[in-house]
């Protein structure tokens, strides 16, 4: 008893975190309260509320008009979702490219009030599942599906369409082994509808499940037909090792069989409206001996479906063996299946059980699976609303806001964009975005993300755009986002961000951050420099305008600068010509034609030693006073105009 109870408390605390059970069963009571949990009486299984499994959508109870001492516990409430186009629930902890068999179960009883029969459709991740429609508001409805889970996990959507708002009573995950219905593979998945899953001898109501059948399928029983009689044993039914359906023994030690014919002849209507010419059906016929025949008898026949035999050679089913014969069919609306004795047999044909399948192509390509994991991490750790809800990318009609995906005609959807500016992030950034490793553009701004600037950023190989300005992130910029930065490969938005530093660079807000003190240590040299620069310039300025002003003014003050500079007398010979060109005489010698430098022309007066004139009177009319004799020979440059 201590074992037990020591097993459903860890089997408990496991669904508590949304994992499965020790058998990999996850069974969702959906619509009783946060963190509570059952076991069911007759089956023994756990149920467990659905917190942890979807984030979104009400509870409630069903009306009491509606509740019956044969009603399973799980049925009694619902949960609901006014808002929202589609809501999904997550099923982790699985293994990718395993294969599982889902059951979603929905009880209307009228829990709104409204008594108006909704019709809103199920999805299987990005791959529409079924519509999900009633007879009658006391009716259960629950549908089945095999699929390999592409990640290592499953969501299963509601979607509203217009009609009523979609709620669900239930959820089941189970594990099967991937030998199990080889016809569903990652292609093509098998969809349960309409209970199609009989139990084909009993004559009353019973139903076979867990335990007795090992993987929880629920086998209903076909229901009494006139014509028909029940055949059972006790012994025990066993399965091929390469048995590819698994069925118990509880189902295939009952069987149907004819009553005063040859012959077994029944029908099967999709009551689908969503049939059309190209849907396609799998069924499955399971065949066991339930008797010792003895060695006079012969039980010998067909099986015919529409007219087509599918059995190459008149078939007699194995003893106390289960047996199986499969096919598919199509575009029909209704399907005429007939076991017909052969003309040797001596027993009426049997039938023990029987399941039909809608086959579901995966038409919907869901997004990568570390784009998609890394999304809902995002998701969880930040709380986004928005419309977060199953695959971020696919189907198109329901891609997550903010996000742009890549449209591959063949491939999977990768994210390549998403802008979550103004979405009320707050504290650090989390890892979860360095998993979305093509990348190109991502908007973080206007938020309120603290800490650092995480080194991975710089990792994303394709990440063109970086903005993570106005947040409150602090500490040093990443060298491998500077760099692509730098390089231009990177478009890096970071102002308004307290306490931000790269490469010597301020990222903050600026003077909501300084005080007093330091805008004064900081703008006071600044202003006396600009005004010393600005002084400066005015006296050069202003120098240079007299200096113009006076040569405009008086042109002779060139000529009595150079007048009163000494050459020497390479530079009057330069000057000169080499004193080529002689244009006059006075009383100290001749006087000869020179250029300056800007081209004026002026007279040289060489004195000549053999003037009659002294050095003193020569000296006296080139400086106008008194010199001492020089050794050196002297010369008086003057306009040519004054010769």
């Amino acid at each position: 008893m201590k074992l037990s109870v020591a097993v459903l408390l860890f089997s408990i605390l496991q669904y508590a975190s949304g994992q499965p059970d020790s058998r990999g069963f996850i069974s969702i009571d959906c619509g009783i309260p946060e963190n509570s949990s059952y076991q069911d009486l007759t089956s023994s299984i756990i149920y467990v509320s659905d917190h942890g499994f979807i984030s979104s959508g009400e509870n409630r109870n069903i009306s009491s008009d509606y509740i019956s001492p044969s009603l399973a516990q799980r049925y009694y409430n619902v949960r609901f979702f006014l808002d929202g186009t589609r809501n999904c629930y997550t099923l982790r902890s699985l293994v990718a490219g395993n294969k599982y068999f889902v059951r979603a179960a929905f009880y209307y009883a009228n829990y709104d009030g409204l008594n108006k029969l909704p019709v809103f459709d199920l999805y299987m991740g990005a791959t529409y599942w079924h519509e999900v429609k009633f007879r009658d508001a006391g009716a259960i409805n629950w549908m089945d599906i095999i699929v390999v889970a592409p990640a290592d996990y499953l969501q299963v959507c509601l979607v509203n369409k217009g009609m009523g708002t979609p709620f669900i009573s239930g959820l089941d995950l189970r594990p099967l082994k991937s030998t199990l219905y080889p016809e569903a593979n990652a292609s093509q998945s098998r969809v349960l509808t309409n209970a199609n899953r009989f139990n084909m001898g009993p004559t009353d109501k019973s139903v076979v499940r867990y335990p007795l059948d090992p993987h929880d399928r629920i086998w209903l029983t076909y229901g009494a037909i006139p014509t028909w009689n029940e055949a059972s044993a006790t012994s025990v039914v066993r399965n091929y090792l390469t048995d590819p359906y698994d069925v118990p023994s509880a189902v295939m030690q009952n069987a149907a069989t004819p009553s005063n014919s040859s012959i077994i002849n029944f029908s099967w209507d999709p009551s689908d409206h969503s049939v059309n010419i190209s849907s396609r059906y799998f069924f499955v016929f399971y065949f066991a001996e339930l008797q010792s025949v003895a060695s006079n008898e012969l039980r010998q026949f067909d099986i015919i479906v529409n007219n087509s035999t599918w059995n190459k050679k008149p078939y007699t089913p194995p003893y106390l063996f289960a047996d199986s014969f499969s096919g598919m069919v199509q575009g029909q609306a209704q399907y005429d299946i007939s076991l017909v004795a052969t003309k040797n047999a001596t027993l009426p044909p049997i039938l023990n059980a029987m399941e039909i399948y809608l086959v579901k192509l995966i038409d919907e390509i869901a997004t990568d699976p570390g784009d998609a994991r890394a999304m809902i991490a995002i998701q969880e750790a930040f709380g986004v609303c928005k419309n977060w809800m199953g695959d971020p990318c696919a189907p198109k009609a329901f891609a997550w806001e903010g996000l742009d995906c890549t449209d591959p005609p063949t491939g999977i959807p990768r994210i390549t964009a998403l802008n979550l500016s103004s979405s009320g992030l707050a504290g650090p950034i989390t890892t979860s975005f360095g998993d979305l490793k093509a990348l190109q553009y991502l908007d973080l701004s206007h938020n309120n993300l603290s800490g650092s600037i995480p080194n991975y950023l710089g990792q994303l190989p394709f990440l063109v755009f970086l903005d993570l300005s106005s947040n409150d992130l602090s500490g040093s910029i990443p060298y491998s986002l500077l760099q692509k930065s730098h390089n231009g490969t990177l478009s890096l938005r970071l102002g308004n961000n307290s306490n931000l530093f790269g490469n010597g660079t301020y990222y903050g807000s600026g003077p909501k951050k300084m005080d007093g003190a330091l805008l004064s240590a900081i703008i006071i040299p600044i202003v006396a420099a600009i005004a010393l620069f600005v002084i400066f310039i005015v006296l050069l300025l202003r120098t240079l305008k007299e200096k113009a002003r006076r040569r405009v003014a008086d042109p002779k003050d060139e000529t009595t600068l150079l007048e009163n500079r000494e050459f020497s007398y390479r530079e009057l010979k330069h000057i000169t010509n080499n004193f080529n060109l002689e244009i006059g005489k006075g009383g100290f010698g001749a006087v000869f034609l020179g250029y300056l430098e800007n081209g004026k022309p002026v007279a040289v007066k060489l004195r000549s030693e053999s003037s009659s004139q002294g050095g003193k009177e020569f000296l006296a009319e080139v400086n106008g006073n008194e010199l001492k004799e020089l050794d050196v020979p002297r010369f008086h440059l003057s306009s040519p105009h004054e010769i």
